[in-house]
């Protein structure tokens, strides 16, 4: 039988395109922070790290866990909310392996486990795409109140945090408003008049969140949110005591939050680029030299996105695995 090639399917060229495009995007950052490294002196930046013992690594890390372990909690009290049949283990399982996912384009992490809930449940992706609006909308508004809180606590301030702050609560409440959501899905219809039926189902969705309009779980949301993500702003200020640029608690809180969320703003998978100039920037224009302020940013960025980013690759195989158990 005479063999043939076959063309790549346009799914399998887009998931190359895309893998060429984070690996770049890691290129860069890479680039950019041994470039700065190597301007401030090699000795000077390895100085710096030698600072840090494996037990103040360790603690790095378990404060980023607790903002995981925190943030999956929520994500179980949000599906038992909307009445998805799942179990606590079987919603941390989801929730943990989708971070292995957080580096890729267009929230493939969070599209993951709708697939899972649909295979495990039979739940439709529109009936589990309130979850997670729910879950991203409790980042949001928690890390726009820290950021808030820690401005107005922190000497100086930082330029720009206003505006990053309003547009995290404004998306915030939009997420969390099913009215006013729908209102914003029907007016996006109109303006573009194509996707008819993307749009009706991105409706459908909006109505399903009146389902967490409950006192109790809205205070869960913010709560669990609050508690997780103070747990790797003070992550960053600890790092910085330990390497000798104590610029205060609120502060360094105030610096990785807006970081994080200016990052994200850019659309560049896990903020990928946008968090680090910005860390490195505004740790600079607090007086932090760059010898310290590369190695710190470099450091918080591995005990954070990408130490969430190991959990989710030992978690990927076994919640595959079980949720194509689930279509036997």
């Amino acid at each position: 039988m005479m063999s043939m090639n076959v063309p790549s399917s346009p799914p399998a060229r887009r998931r190359l395109r895309d893998r060429l495009f984070v690996l770049g995007l890691l290129a860069l950052v890479g680039a950019g922070l041994i470039g700065l490294a190597s301007a401030t002196g090699w000795e000077e930046t390895w100085a710096q790290l030698s600072r840090l013992s494996l037990i103040q690594i360790g603690g790095l890390l378990a404060l980023s866990l607790v903002n995981y372990l925190l943030r999956s909690w929520r994500w179980h009290m949000l599906a038992g909310r909307l009445g998805l049949p799942t179990a606590f283990l079987q919603n941390m399982r989801h929730y943990l392996g989708g971070f292995a996912m957080s580096v890729t384009p267009g929230r493939v992490g969070e599209l993951v486990r709708m697939r899972w809930l649909r295979r495990e449940t039979g739940w439709a992706v529109e009936r589990t795409a309130p979850l997670v609006l729910m879950d991203r909308a409790g980042d949001l508004a928690a890390m726009a109140m820290i950021l808030g809180l820690a401005v107005s606590l922190a000497a100086g301030g930082i330029a720009g945090a206003l505006p990053v702050t309003l547009l995290a609560l404004g998306a915030a409440v939009v997420i969390t408003r099913p009215r006013l959501l729908s209102a914003v899905i029907t007016l996006s219809y109109r303006a573009t008049g194509r996707f008819k039926r993307l749009f009706g189902r991105a409706r459908g969705a909006a109505r399903l969140l009146q389902r967490f309009s409950h006192g109790p779980t809205m205070l869960a949301v913010l709560g669990l949110g609050l508690i997780g993500w103070m747990a790797e702003g003070y992550a960053f200020h600890l790092l910085l005591v330990w390497l000798g640029a104590d610029i205060g608690l609120w502060k360094a809180v105030a610096i990785f939050v807006f970081s994080t969320l200016a990052g994200g703003l850019t659309g560049a998978p896990g903020g990928l680029g946008g968090a680090e100039a910005a860390m490195v920037a505004l740790l600079s224009l607090d007086g932090v030299p760059l010898e310290v302020s590369v190695p710190a940013t470099a450091v918080i960025r591995l005990t954070t996105l990408w130490f969430a980013i190991a959990i989710g690759l030992a978690v990927f195989p076994f919640a595959e695995r079980k949720s194509l158990e689930g279509l036997a």
